[in-house]
């Protein structure tokens, strides 16, 4: 099995310990040791890569995502109005753990506070078929330097329920995730009251990892336990196989 491609900004660091060494060997008068300056600016560049790891993301792909039905778009404010009637619908909205928008001003709010996250990739999701955008998905938690994500903040139009939107977007942010930016585990979570997440997630081949209790609070005020589910980058092509068959079933359905 040919093993996964190493992030980029593990790749960056290991070069900048590699160098560090070579300076050490090549001044034998320090007694082996590298260059103060030299060892003290390599440290210094190490720690920035792992505390911001996700700027390399931007350099990889800012591009959108596209599949048969869907296209994953950059989320920008712009798409506010668009998103507002799914995300103010109170079935869609129902598992999200972020209060509900109810306004437009507030859903314009939202997009702004999500993209502030440095670690975050959102995404608007575009039907093909009339070019509308139906809902929104990220990839978050991004962290190059460990070479991990997760996927959530998930939401569709009504519209979109039962066809293949969902599983298509799912399997573009896989794809991205672990052939574009060379991740080795994706993560993703969910209530444990909501069921149906929960089958879905294991029908697609994803491990079950382990419940965080009392992780979260509802937006009813109540609190929720997590459960969180996995894919690792040797387990993705079996996950893949799932969803194009998944997403072949609901085209046609």
């Amino acid at each position: 099995m040919t093993p996964p491609m190493m992030p980029s900004a593990v790749v960056r660091e290991r070069t900048l310990i590699l160098l560090c060494t070579k300076s050490s060997q090549a001044n034998p008068e320090g007694g082996g040791r590298a260059d103060e300056g030299t060892e003290v600016a390599a440290l210094i560049i190490i720690s920035a890569v792992r505390q911001r790891s996700w700027s390399y993301g931007a350099v990889v792909s800012n591009d959108s995502l596209l599949g048969r039905t869907v296209r994953l778009i950059p989320l920008s404010v712009g798409h506010a109005e668009a998103l507002f009637a799914s995300a103010s619908d109170p079935e869609v909205w129902r598992w999200m753990p972020r209060p509900r928008p109810d306004s437009l001003i507030q859903m314009r709010a939202l997009i702004s506070q999500m993209l502030e996250d440095p670690a975050r990739r959102c995404f608007a999701v575009q039907r093909l078929a009339d070019e509308a955008v139906v809902g929104s998905t990220s990839l978050y938690a991004l962290d190059l330097a460990e070479g991990r994500a997760e996927i959530g903040a998930t939401w569709f139009d009504r519209s979109c329920w039962g066809g293949p939107y969902n599983a298509e977007s799912k399997l573009l942010l896989f794809g991205h995730a672990f052939d574009d930016l060379g991740l080795v585990r994706i993560a993703l979570r969910t209530d444990n009251l909501n069921v149906r997440s929960q089958q879905a997630l294991t029908r697609l081949g994803l491990v079950y990892e382990g419940t965080l209790r009392s992780h979260m609070m509802r937006q009813d005020g109540t609190r929720r336990d997590s459960l969180y589910y996995s894919v690792l980058a040797d387990e993705w092509p079996a996950v893949r196989d799932k969803l194009l068959a998944r997403i072949a079933a609901k085209s046609t359905a």
